[in-house]
């Protein structure tokens, strides 16, 4: 249903394969499950090469996609997402918010809560750091 590809965003992006309709799981965001205090060591590391690996779980938890992570990490940013997330216990899943093309690269808004210093580049015009 997705695949890794060259990203005109960021990098690398994940890409739909066929078409996928509003709601549907799409993959769920794989990595280590870290303390919350180690994934901010682990964060100040990552940022400084301009990534975002660790997904927040709940007040205690975090996902460290870097370690165990599948191509979920690389689903790009977005003001203006076409995927969301939900959080279910243990598990965080990318969900279609609308109904994507073939072709078409997924995105979500990574709404992050640390101190932003990696600026958005989901369009030219954004001014947003995450």
């Amino acid at each position: 249903m997705i695949e890794k590809r060259r990203s005109k965003i960021q990098g690398w992006g994940v890409f739909a394969t066929q078409r996928i309709s509003k709601n549907t799981r799409i993959i769920h965001y794989a990595g280590q499950k870290i303390t919350n205090r180690e994934s901010l060591a682990r964060e100040a590391r990552y940022l400084k090469r301009g990534h975002i690996w660790c997904f927040k779980l709940n007040r205690l938890y975090v996902r460290d996609a870097a370690v165990g992570g599948n191509i979920a990490r690389y689903i790009n940013h977005s003001c203006t997402p076409n995927c969301y997330t939900q959080v279910i216990g243990d598990t965080i899943w990318i969900r279609a918010a609308r109904n994507i093309r073939t072709g078409e690269e997924l995105t979500y808004d990574y709404a992050t809560d640390g101190v932003g210093s990696v600026p958005c580049r989901c369009s030219p015009d954004c001014k947003v750091m995450l």
